[in-house]
């Protein structure tokens, strides 16, 4: 699909990933919307982003994911491209929490059900344009999962059978496409508890993305996940 000339909203887009591909995307002529739950980190994130507008909110409450459909439907005419970048993960071992239950309630909330909804509220929008896209952030973790991210996986692992799914449905209507993204772990605040300070730089999977829409490959496997795929039967 086009890469420049699109309106596109991104969720988590004050930080790490998104961010990074808020940053490609603005370079490449796109009119850009990040959302975020920190106004504060939004404004910092919109000095390198001229021209962008923010959107205050958090994702995993509907009554915002309501307010930010409509603020968006109604300022935004033009929006194309939705990109769920937002996530949640807890980092601990299950030997040592009695409320795994709690946390993993928590990431399946942001990972998985908000996205269903959210993605629900636009779709009616987003196909009445001539060329539009859901981009959907998934994970390496789809593959498998860490002791250190006990319940995460199963969340992207989720995500990624409703991407499956979704992108079926809407096979046969060309003016809309549906994208998952696998990084694999990236160096941003939201990893850094799990070593990510070891992780590819957030700035390749923006160009990974990028690349992939330009060529409307629909799976975009990162650094390491890229071996999963590779081991695909043709």
């Amino acid at each position: 699909m086009k890469t420049t000339g699109n309106t596109v909203f991104i969720s988590g887009g004050s930080a790490g990933i998104g961010l990074a591909i808020a940053k490609k995307l603005h370079a490449e002529g796109n009119i850009i919307i990040i959302n975020g739950r920190n106004e504060e980190r939004l404004q910092n994130a919109l000095k390198e982003l001229a021209g962008a507008t923010a959107i205050q909110g958090d994702l995993s409450l509907e009554s915002d994911r309501l307010r930010i459909t409509e603020e968006l439907k109604t300022n935004h005419p033009g929006l194309n491209i939705i990109i769920n970048n937002a996530g949640a993960a807890f980092a601990y071992l299950l030997n040592e929490t009695r409320n795994a239950h709690e946390k993993a309630a928590a990431e399946m909330n942001t990972n998985y059900f908000s996205i269903i909804h959210f993605t629900e509220l636009l779709l009616p929008h987003l196909l009445q344009k001539a060329e539009a896209a859901v981009i959907n952030i998934s994970s390496i973790s789809v593959f498998g999962s860490h002791k250190m991210l006990p319940t995460y996986g199963a969340t992207k692992a989720a995500l990624h059978s409703y991407t499956v799914a979704l992108r079926q449905t809407y096979e046969e209507q060309e003016n809309i496409r549906i994208y998952e993204v696998y990084p694999p772990l990236v160096n941003t605040e939201f990893s850094a508890e799990i070593g990510g300070a070891n992780g590819i730089p957030p700035s390749e999977v923006a160009d990974e993305l990028l690349a992939a829409l330009e060529k409307n490959q629909f799976d975009v496997p990162v650094g390491d996940a890229k071996k999963f795929f590779s081991q695909k039967p043709s």
